[in-house]
């Protein structure tokens, strides 16, 4: 009885434990799943103002954020939280995402980041391993903009146009689809993925070289292929791959250059608008620039430097603007777009805003692509207006002739950078202004002229302030709070903090490395933080100035939190002085392989090696002895492939190879006797 007694005294112990154990397990706070975000999250933006759900924070992407315990009052006791190192040294564009507690975000060639957003522990990373071969064919930098998070899952794509579905909570592929139609053609992926409606989107760049525009709709959950639509028109003699490009089609000449693509690209400026469960996206430019060598006979060539508005459950075209039409200025339609609604005409109207390129700060209407307004905010000369009952700019007389060099004076404005670029503007609903990053410079005075940040009244078409930036390179992206505050970093590698109604600095830290992405913020348990990724590259600026922390410390890529009551910020250390120009070895090629070897180097290697020092890459009229010794192996045989030179066998032979070296010889002898000279005086 004893024993009988005792074991059903520890039964019901241990049933009372048990039913303990689950009630406070009941208690205890569940960490919820990684990456929860879906569409009532997402509609519910404002309700949740310590993440950040997408690379703008909500659907609109205004980039601006409801947190305000860091505002104009406390803003002076910003430091640093905590800071990583991305172990890279090429271009970060990235805004991150933030939801969970976990920040997400990329690095170049879409390498992902899983941090701690309180900490920045690394949680993982997530290499896409890219075919080296596509860095032959890319236009500025091997750059990637971000992911899109959705209900457990991160979307990449890589820069060698492979887009991943990745587990939110360790970074494992769920699936992976090649979205590049064509491999022989300069295709390549920078921008962040687009989750619009059961789709996951992603475009394409390449319009700079022999590219056909198009983008591309993947199944959420396994990655199939749901839809792709086209924006230019391809060979006549072949079907039309959606029922819109024989509209297009009639925009174009019927012997047009088809066999360079036609341009159209859509690299970036993607917003889904799921109110009215519709896509936008941007445009680019149209290969070839020159429209006689693209369209001879002239014509509107739909649909580059668009925007464009698709149903994504069946991928046809809702409706389309075009802002440029035939463009030959290099004006692609590529920026940032905000979804807002605006009190215009005594109504609210659900808008869509964008700084473009060309220079005119739109406002259409969302439902239908209604152009509502359209004001110049840079100075322009190839149009003088856009006609509000067209829709359709006035180019001055002399427009066409701009692109005319070898007539003296010629001169448009913008130049091809933009009168705004693919920077980042926030959107203040407080003030009722946009923060525009933008450029003042002219085609013929490409590397000179002025950069502000621009406070614009969208109603009135107006500059309500601007702050003048160090030079016209200095074009970061923008992040704008409830605390009155406008975030931006600068090329010479600072965070400034500015009022956003008066447009005064209120902060400014150094950090040392140049900033070309837009900042973002969200909380942990209470606590601000304003993030941002700092490392210079991309965007068509292939050099900086001898003033810039690039040039100065170096370009080695971190994420900087900060928060109030932080530390100081670890500055690089100072690059030692650039060395004189070494003795190049005999020159033993003649005048002909020379020659042969300036075309050449023009062709292929020119975009990236500019031959002067503050470029990402090496000046090659200072080469060691070693690296002569190895510049086959360099360039044909990829010894240098990680540090993002990839090997050319299957684009120069090794004679071709050699004749480039004999060109380069030739340009280090002329430097070196230059200093030579220069030392003897």
């Amino acid at each position: 009885m004893r024993i009988a007694s005792t074991l059903l005294f520890a039964a019901l112990l241990l049933s009372l434990t048990s039913a303990a154990r689950k009630r406070d397990e009941n208690r205890a706070p569940r960490r919820a799943p990684y990456g929860q975000i879906n569409r009532a999250v997402l509609l519910a933006a404002d309700r949740h103002p310590q993440s950040w759900l997408t690379t703008g924070r909500d659907f609109g992407k205004g980039h601006y954020s409801p947190l305000n315990q860091i505002n104009t009052r406390t803003v002076s006791r910003l430091g640093l939280a905590w800071e990583y190192d991305t172990h890279t040294t090429r271009g970060l564009e990235a805004t991150p995402i933030v939801v969970d507690g976990v920040l997400y975000t990329t690095g170049p060639v879409g390498q992902v980041y899983a941090l701690l957003a309180a900490t920045g522990k690394e949680l993982w990373t997530f290499d896409p391993q890219i075919n080296p071969r596509v860095n032959q064919r890319s236009c500025c930098d091997e750059v990637n903009r971000g992911v899109a998070v959705w209900k457990g899952k991160v979307y990449v794509a890589s820069f060698d146009g492979q887009l991943f579905a990745l587990n939110a909570r360790t970074g494992s592929v769920l699936w992976k689809a090649d979205t590049i139609v064509d491999k022989k053609r300069g295709y390549t992926s920078t921008g962040a993925p687009e989750v619009a409606g059961h789709v996951v989107v992603i475009g394409n760049s390449g319009a700079e070289f022999d590219a056909r525009g198009y983008i591309s709709a993947y199944d959420l959950d396994s990655g199939e292929l749901v839809w792709r639509f086209y924006t230019v028109p391809g060979d006549p003699s072949k079907p039309y791959e959606n029922p819109e490009l024989q509209m297009a089609a009639k925009t174009w000449d019927p012997k047009s250059n088809w066999a360079m693509g036609g341009g159209g690209t859509v690299w970036d400026a993607m917003v889904y608008d799921p109110e009215l469960n519709l896509l936008y996206f941007g445009t680019g430019n149209g290969t070839f620039r020159d429209q006689a060598k693209r369209s001879p006979s002239g014509g509107d060539n739909l649909f580059i430097a668009s925007i464009m508005a698709l149903d994504p459950d069946t991928g046809r075209m809702v409706w389309h603007y075009q802002e440029v039409p035939a463009d030959q200025w290099d004006y692609d339609v590529t920026q940032p777009i905000i979804l807002t609604d605006l009190k215009m005409g005594g109504a609210v109207r659900k808008v869509l805003m964008q700084a473009s390129k060309d220079g005119f700060f739109y406002i259409l209407e969302r439902r239908t692509g209604r152009l509502l307004s359209a004001h110049a905010y840079v100075p322009i000369t190839w149009a003088s207006h856009v006609d509000l009952k067209t829709g359709r700019p006035v180019e001055t007389p002399e427009a066409r002739s701009f692109t005319d060099a070898s007539k003296p004076g010629n001169l448009v404005s913008p130049s091809p950078m933009g009168g705004h670029n693919w920077d980042p503007m926030s959107w203040d609903p407080q003030t009722g202004l946009v923060y525009i990053p933008e450029i003042e410079n002219g085609q013929t005075s490409l590397f000179s002229g002025k950069a502000f940040l621009r406070a614009w009244n969208p109603i009135l078409g107006k500059t309500v302030w601007e702050a003048p930036m160090s030079d016209w390179w200095d074009h970061a992206g923008v992040l704008a709070t409830a605390g009155g505050l406008v975030f931006q970093g600068t090329g010479t590698g600072h965070f400034c903090a500015y009022d956003a109604r008066t447009g005064r600095k209120l902060k400014d830290i150094e950090v040392g490395t140049t900033i070309v992405a837009a900042p973002m913020s969200y909380a942990i348990d209470g606590v601000q933080y304003v993030a941002v990724m700092a490392a210079w590259g991309g965007g068509g600026w292939n050099f900086l100035h001898p003033q810039s922390a690039f040039y100065q410390r170096g370009n080695q890529g971190r994420i900087l939190a900060f928060k109030l009551s932080g530390g100081p910020v670890p500055i690089p250390p100072l690059l030692p002085p650039v060395g004189p120009i070494p003795e190049p070895p005999a020159q033993t090629g003649s005048a002909e392989t020379i020659q042969h070897g300036a075309a050449l180097f023009s062709a292929h290697c020119a975009s990236c090696h500019l031959n002067q020092p503050g470029t990402l890459a090496p000046d090659l009229r200072r080469m060691s002895p070693e690296t002569h010794a190895a510049f086959q192996q360099i360039v044909l045989g990829g010894i240098f492939v990680r540090e993002g030179m990839p090997p050319w066998d299957d684009v120069l032979t090794p004679s071709d190879a050699d004749a480039i070296h004999d060109y380069l010889i030739s340009l280090s002898w002329k430097a070196y006797k230059e200093q030579q000279a220069a030392s003897q005086h």
